[in-house]
Formats: C-alpha cells, structure tokens, sequence
C-alpha cells in the first residue's frame, strides 16, 4: 500500500492534502527553484546513457542557461529508435512500465513512452491530488474516502490511462467493475456493468476523456429510456435508484441522465475536447468535470483546481519552456529556423506559447515539443490565490488533427482515404470544426462525372480511414462518434479560389488551401464557387500537388 493510501486509510486530510495538492501553495520563484534542481538531476542521468548523448550530440550543460543554449529541440522522431524497440539499456533510468497512445497515422501505430517508478510516485500522488480538487470546495478538504466507487471506463493498458490505474493503489476505491476483470472485457462490456453494479452499489468518482463522459451519458439515457421494472422486483436497492432517477426525469420532462440516479463526490477528464463538452457533461452528470492537461510524454502537466478556471502548472514532473506563437509560425515555415524559448516565470497573459517540456526522474524527453499550443489565461489565479501562471489547451501546430483524443490523423493518411475510395474528385480540404462535437468536416470537389451524394463519399472515406487508422475505428467502438461530414462543392470551386489569390498577388505557396484546417474566409469563396472560368486556366490539378502525395 503507498503513502498516499495510508493517508487515506488513516483519514489524515492533512498531510494528504499537503502531499498532493501542495505545489498550489508554492510561489513563483519556488516553482522554479523546483523546476531548476529536477533539470540538472536529469542532465546527470541524460550523460550517461546513450539516448542522452546521441539527443544532447555530446552537449553536457552545467545549468539551464546552457541547456537551453546547447541542447536542439525534439520531436518524437528523435526518440523512435530507442522507444518503439523498447530499448530500455539505452535509457536515462529502467522503465516500471511502458505506455502509449496513438501516434502519426500511416507512420507509425502508437508512440510508446517509458515510466519509472520515481516518476510514477510523483504522478500517483498527482492523480489523487486532482481527485482532491474535483471533489473540494475549498482548501485543505479531501472530499472522497476509502472505498469509495469508481466507474472503470478507462481504455485498456498499455494506454496511458489504463496503465496509470492498473500501476496506481487502486485498492483504494472500490472499481466498478474490478479493474483485473474489467481489463479483459472489451469497453462496451465494462460499462455495460459497471453500470449494472453502480445500480446497487451507488456510484461517487468517475474519470474518462471528455468524449467518453458525453458518450456514455448519451446512451445510458437510450437504454434506460422505457424501463422494465419487473425484473428488479427482486433489488429493491436497484429499483428504489431507478424509480427515483425516473421520477426526477419524468418531472423534468425529459429523458433519464445519469445526474437523476447518482451524485457524484467528483468527476475528472481530460482530453482536447473538454471545454467543447464542458456543458453537456454538466447537464449528463449534474457537475462540471475536473479539467486535467495529460498526455503520454508529459504524464500530467497542469490541472485545475476547485474553481474550474484556468490550468495550474505542476513543477515536479517535467521542465517546461514555452515557443511564442510567432517563433513557433516561424519554426513551422522554416525547420532549421531555431525558435527562443522562455520559461514560465517569463510568459505572458493573454499569450500563446507552443509548449516544450524536459521529463524528470528518468524519463526520456528532452526539450521535446508536444505540438501543442496553449494560452496563458492569467499570470495568477487571484481568486484562489495561485502564484502560478494559468492556461488553457488551445490548439494543435502542426497538420495533426485530433479527433476526441482517440486518434490524430494526418494529411498523408486523409489523402489515401480519399484516394481509396475511388470516387473522381479535382481537389479537398479538411478542418475540424467544434460543434456540440468535434466533427471532421471534408470540403470535396467532384470531377463532373462523380456522381455520388454526400453522404455516400462520408460513408467511403469513413471506411476507408477506419482501415488505415485503427485509433479512428475505436471512435466508433468506443463512444459512438462517427465524426466526418462531407460538403460536395460547385464545380471549379478551386480554380476559382486560386484565380482570386492570383488576382489579389499572392505568391504561388498560397494560390491553393491547405488541405488541413482552412480558414473560414478560404471555406467561405469554396462553398461561393465562380460563375466563370477561364479556360486557359488548368482543368486539373498542380503536379506539385500530385507529387507530394
């Protein structure tokens, strides 16, 4: 049993509290001063493997200034080598477990990260420490307790979030179903009776993605919608919940929601989506969830707290240093370009910074760029008086689109879709558009013999990604989301674009529209089209634009 499960067994709040939550206390300069001794135990780790050195191309800084100045930015494909073959010789430290989620669709399948057991003690307690947050109202309040029941609807080891809880004291809450049994049911089996148990059992924690909490919320309210109440006749436990759940419904005049049945002590998620589905699981699971910045190589980076604002950044799991926006636009343009960074004490609010993180504790990243941008929403939360910068998750950098944070597809990948299906068409372009969901929206350009609707070339390339992309076929498994949509556009619509653009001067790298995340203005002359075009205008597409395929 670890220390923060004694803690709990004992209801010692305190001392919980204070090893769990306790960073909130931490001013500005401690927060560093943390950040700073954990960076130069990892460079001593980091010399003396081999991924260190071939990363560090036989750098070895004395201190940040250094490090920052010698040490190149990464990305996942300076790791590939030593992670994906599970090298663990070459390492900062040995692994307790390894991890991973999805990783470049078409390149590789999944991106495998290491944990090491001090880095696993840090993010154990974190995990409690968010629990705590989701549960207080205010400072120093431990609102669950032992045994407490905890909906299991975490996908399976070895991803990141099955892995944490298989490896985390998870004795301490009663899993619905038990998390060994439930890791050899496929998901819908998990929740099927996990549900079932939290009839009788009650339900008080839950912790899944963003998505999945609107997912589940939506068919638990379809199965349950027209109950037969004969065979609970023999549960009164069972029957007495639903005939509660069912009257609070029926006086509410609508359908049964989760929040009718149970209360919930806490509710945590992560997820890109979270703010997208912020309302809808509120009115699901009649609270807010608990926002966690979480992902495989940085584990748990910033959470909220109990007033569900901004993030608050954790010192001790990785070093963080921040790209600004026009540094990182510029990186993205030029690769060799090389960005300044700066560090958290140097942000500024209403900014946004692509974020690079350092891992601690013998993890393996090294100044590694997530891809993700985030803004500072404050330098302070004054309200609770956080002397640590807030964020919040704001986007992707790079031509990843992350659908629900089940998969992230890349242009590559999308084209073959489209090319696979067969059907004629001149030219695409694909956004992700926030709706009440995340929705893939295609804007496609039939050649004029495709003589397909709509939905007929959304059904194709569905098919077709769900076979190229095994992530983006558990959308479906999983929670039910079948997230493209198509728009068939006028015919020359691209032409037509590119011949305003010419009109109006542009160079020839933006005569067309990317293919991924147009503008709304590019989206807007598409879906308008022309009534004319030239014929001295080229009928069929750039070879460049063939070529890159």
């Amino acid at each position: 049993m670890g220390k923060e499960a004694e803690l709990i067994v004992q209801g010692n709040d305190k001392e919980l509290w204070q090893r769990c939550c306790g960073f909130i206390d931490l001013s500005l300069e401690d927060f560093m001063g943390i950040q700073e001794r954990l960076l130069l135990e990892q460079l001593e780790l980091l010399k003396k493997c081999k991924l260190g050195r071939s990363i560090m191309r036989g750098a070895k800084p004395r201190n940040v200034a250094e490090f920052r100045s010698q040490i190149p930015l990464t990305t996942y494909a300076n790791y590939e080598p030593f992670l994906l073959t599970k090298n663990e010789r070459a390492l900062p430290a040995k692994p307790l477990f390894w991890q991973h989620t999805s990783g470049r669709s078409g390149e590789y399948s999944f991106k495998w990260a290491p944990v090491t057991a001090r880095q696993f003690d840090e993010i154990s307690a974190l995990l409690f420490g968010c629990l705590a947050f989701a549960c207080c109202k205010e400072r120093g309040e431990i609102g669950y307790k032992w045994r407490d029941t905890f909906l299991y609807a975490l996908a399976p080891p070895p991803y990141t979030t099955g892995a944490l809880i298989h490896h985390a004291p998870h004795e301490v809450f009663a899993f619905l179903p038990p998390i060994k049994a439930a890791e050899n049911m496929s998901f819908e089996e998990r929740v099927q009776l996990g549900f079932e148990l939290a009839l009788g059992e009650g339900l008080d924690l839950f912790f899944a993605m963003s998505s999945i909490l609107v997912a589940i919320g939506e068919r638990f309210s379809q199965k349950n919608d027209g109950i037969n109440i004969r065979p609970l006749l023999g549960r009164p436990r069972v029957l007495l919940r639903l005939l509660k759940g069912l009257i609070k419904s029926k006086l509410a005049r609508r359908d049964i929601l989760p929040r009718d049945i149970w209360s919930l002590k806490g509710l945590v998620s992560t997820g890109s989506d979270g703010a997208v589905f912020r309302e809808r699981v509120k009115e699901m699971w009649g609270r807010y969830p608990l926002d966690v910045y979480a992902g495989t190589e940085g584990v748990i980076m910033a959470t909220q707290t109990w007033d569900y604002q901004g993030l608050t950044f954790v010192p001790q799991i990785n070093f963080f240093e921040f790209i600004p926006e026009e540094e990182s636009l510029r990186l993205k343009a030029d690769p060799d370009y090389e960005p300044e960074t700066v560090l958290l004490n140097e942000v500024k609010a209403g900014e946004k910074y692509e974020l690079v993180i350092t891992s601690f504790h013998g993890m393996p990243f090294v100044r590694y760029r997530l891809g993700d941008m985030v803004r500072i929403t404050s330098l302070r939360n004054e309200k609770l008086d956080i002397d640590i910068p807030q964020m919040e998750f704001y986007g992707r950098v790079d031509d990843i689109i992350d659908v629900a944070g089940f998969t992230r597809l890349t242009e590559k990948v999308i084209w073959q879709a489209i090319e696979n299906t067969k059907i004629p068409y001149r030219e695409w372009t694909l956004r992700k558009e926030l709706r009440d969901r995340p929705v893939l929206h295609l804007y496609l350009e039939l050649k004029e013999n495709g003589r397909v609707t709509s939905d007929e070339v959304a059904g194709a390339v569905h098919e077709q990604l769900v076979k190229l992309d095994p992530p983006y076929a558990d959308l479906e498994a999983f929670i039910g989301l079948r997230p493209l949509e198509v728009t068939l556009l006028p015919q020359n619509a691209f032409r037509g674009y590119m011949i305003k653009q010419q009109a109006a001067g542009a160079d020839l790298a933006h005569l067309k529209p990317p293919h991924i995340n147009p503008s709304d203005s590019m989206i807007e002359c598409l879906v308008k089209g022309v009534e004319e075009v030239p014929v001295s205008v080229e009928t069929e597409r750039e070879p460049e634009a063939v070529e890159s395929r």
